[in-house]
């Protein structure tokens, strides 16, 4: 399935009915007085969150929706019928903003969490809602009001707990396939990655998280070079970040350097995320003084990891670090949105 992260569409929500002036016709009832009904009221359009779905392909080839004008009122106080509502599955994580003013409209993040993009119009009242004890006969109704219409940008940023962040040919894919259900394409060529790969990492039979597998980034992709500016979004969500660096690479720091510096200049939040380091492909390690000399290089307060995926060596303490970050970064997170409560001074 190709995947689809962003994508923009119009919406036009129905148009409320008209309400009716009419008079009750009827034999032995002479002088009925106003019957007139009301108007149905307009369609509204809602986007729902389908944890089935992970792409927004549906939305890339149907531009358009939009909701005919509910039925007028009629004689006889017959109310107008109202017209259909329209709900659109998105998968979790889509951001909802409206173009012309910019302004983010929703952020679909939990399963069936059903929210309305653009309302629709209320249906007009009948001159059977004017009469009085003065005016018994009105001629007059309102008109249906219109439906919300707009031009929305739809976007994804996906919904994962760790993000492997690295450049080309790190040992992304080969590690979240060890490690996981996912299976990536993985070769020994740049850029395999062409898309976010999630997969689900079971730290024992009641615990897991999902880990997502980023295209490779280069330096300069939060300027918009090589692939890297497409996915650096999906991170944004992420409570952990991971920076995996290859152990044949010549300089552990300054790779770890870059890395950190293209998230930082898409967006200063992930700079404050929580990060570990891992370097993959221990395997591939010939030079063992070589590699420990890189390896102090780091800072004492970057938790490191050293595994190989293909021999699994390192990965369990990998999971289970992982596990304890993820915990930690979501208990701070509730902890930040819950009110502080202050107590009452005590008075006598």
């Amino acid at each position: 399935m190709k995947f689809i992260d962003e994508t923009q569409i119009y919406l036009k929500a129905g148009d409320g009915g008209n309400g009716c002036v009419a008079f009750r016709r009827e034999k032995f009832v002479p002088k009925g007085g106003p019957g007139g009904g009301d108007g149905g009221n307009g369609g509204s359009i809602y986007m729902t969150g389908d944890r089935n779905i992970n792409t927004l392909l549906d939305l890339r080839y149907q531009k358009k929706y939009q909701i005919s004008r509910a039925q007028h009122g009629m004689g006889s106080l017959c109310h107008g019928k109202d017209s259909d509502d329209i709900v659109i599955p998105v998968p979790l994580g889509t951001v909802v903003t409206d173009l012309t003013t910019g302004k983010v409209i929703a952020e679909i993040t939990e399963h069936e969490q059903k929210t309305c993009i653009a309302r629709g119009g209320r249906g007009g009242l009948g001159n059977a809602n004017f009469a009085t004890s003065t005016n018994r006969a009105p001629r007059y109704a309102t008109e249906g009001k219109p439906g919300e219409e707009r031009e929305v940008r739809v976007e994804l940023k996906l919904l994962a707990d760790v993000g492997l962040v690295g450049f080309p040919n790190a040992g992304k894919s080969t590690l979240i396939s060890a490690i996981s259900s996912a299976r990536p394409k993985i070769a020994d060529y740049p850029f395999t990655t062409l898309i976010p790969n999630l997969g689900i990492v079971y730290h024992d039979a009641a615990q897991s998280f999902v880990m997502a597998d980023m295209p490779g980034i280069i330096e300069g992709a939060a300027e918009g070079k090589g692939l890297g500016i497409q996915f650096l979004k999906h991170i944004e969500r992420n409570h952990v970040l991971a920076f995996v660096i290859p152990a044949d690479s010549p300089d552990f720091s300054e790779e770890l350097k870059v890395l950190r510096s293209e998230c930082r200049k898409f967006s200063r939040s992930l700079s404050s995320k929580p990060y570990v380091v891992i370097l993959s492909k221990l395997d591939l390690v010939q030079d063992e003084a070589e590699f420990k000399a890189k390896r102090k290089k780091l800072t004492a307060r970057v938790p490191v990891h050293e595994l190989s995926a293909v021999t699994e060596t390192g990965t369990r303490e990998l999971v289970h670090s992982l596990w304890s970050m993820i915990s930690e970064s979501k208990q701070q997170a509730l902890e930040a949105t819950q009110p502080v409560r202050t107590e009452e001074p005590w008075r006598p």
